[in-house]
């Protein structure tokens, strides 16, 4: 992976949240000689001690304004929902040239937090990388989650050039592919390519679920198609409901455009047209192939 030069290590990172993607951002700055001292901080006292037996971070607290007292980054990767609570927390101890970024989903929500809550809505650089696995907790954590995946900044007219800088290179030293985007552009897309498969994978596997009975439960016969499918519905419910809640009139939207696809192919199979579920898969196929062809198969 190659090194970033022109950003200095960071001196003191707090993690507010070190899960997956908190303690691989961390892991992935450490391995890269980026930060010198990582701060974690969380609710679950065991994760917190798992996360600096793994050498996630060097030192935690439950406490976010003491974490938060000498920062010269902060790290949100927490559930939408928090972002409100956790930005109150910081607020009177935050430094003020301290710069806050996250690894939310939805940006608006995140944005309209910081706007309402941070004394300096300048220093926060909305981010998400596109990178994860079903697995949670700091035991779940790698280095290299992020190499060649892309990460998304948002910011908006509000927020410091010199701040985005400082975070597409601190992004980059993860081994992330850094674009910016508009904040509502990124969580249409988004709501499309991610938050919908996800209640999609959520739904498929309840419809299943539902149709077992007292001598064969579906699951039984299940094999790769429906393990490769339905694989993200093991990822963290909570965690979806708040990205559902906060990106909720763009996922609609995406709910509505399926549901019209699942409407079409109900017509063609009543009517018998062959023509026309042939023509759906077709069109689908090529995306598939072509969008694979494009970025790979490693691309998430």
């Amino acid at each position: 992976m190659e090194m970033i030069k022109s950003v200095n290590p960071i001196k003191h990172l707090v993690v507010i949240g070190t899960g997956l993607i908190g303690g691989s951002v961390s892991l992935a700055l450490k391995k890269a000689g980026k930060v010198e001292r990582v701060t974690g901080v969380g609710r679950s006292r065991d994760n917190l001690v798992l996360a600096k037996e793994l050498g996630i971070v060097d030192d935690w607290t439950h406490d976010i304004a003491v974490a938060v007292a000498h920062a010269d980054v902060v790290l949100l990767a927490v559930p939408m929902t928090a972002y409100e609570s956790v930005f109150a927390a910081m607020q009177d101890t935050l430094p003020a040239n301290a710069i806050v970024t996250d690894a939310g989903s939805t940006k608006q929500s995140a944005i309209a937090a910081a706007q309402k809550l941070l004394p300096d809505c300048s220093r926060f650089v909305p981010a998400h990388p596109i990178a994860g696995t079903e697995q949670s907790g700091s035991g779940a954590a790698f280095a290299e989650l992020f190499e060649h995946h892309l990460c998304i900044l948002t910011p908006d007219s509000q927020t410091g050039a010199e701040a985005v800088q400082w975070v597409e290179e601190m992004w980059q030293a993860t081994g992330s592919r850094v674009m910016r985007m508009e904040p509502a552009e990124h969580d249409d897309f988004l709501a499309a390519v991610s938050h919908l498969p996800h209640l999609t994978a959520f739904a498929l596997v309840n419809a299943v679920r539902k149709q077992g009975t007292e001598q064969h439960q579906p699951f039984e016969f299940a094999a790769g198609g429906f393990r490769d499918f339905s694989r993200i519905a093991s990822s963290s419910p909570h965690m979806w409901r708040d990205i559902a809640l906060c990106n909720r009139k763009a996922v609609i939207h995406q709910l509505d455009a399926l549901q019209d696809e699942l409407n079409s192919l109900k017509l063609a199979l009543q009517n018998g047209d062959g023509d026309r579920l042939l023509n759906h898969f077709t069109a689908a196929k090529q995306a598939r192939d072509a969008w694979l062809a494009k970025h790979g198969a490693n691309e998430s």
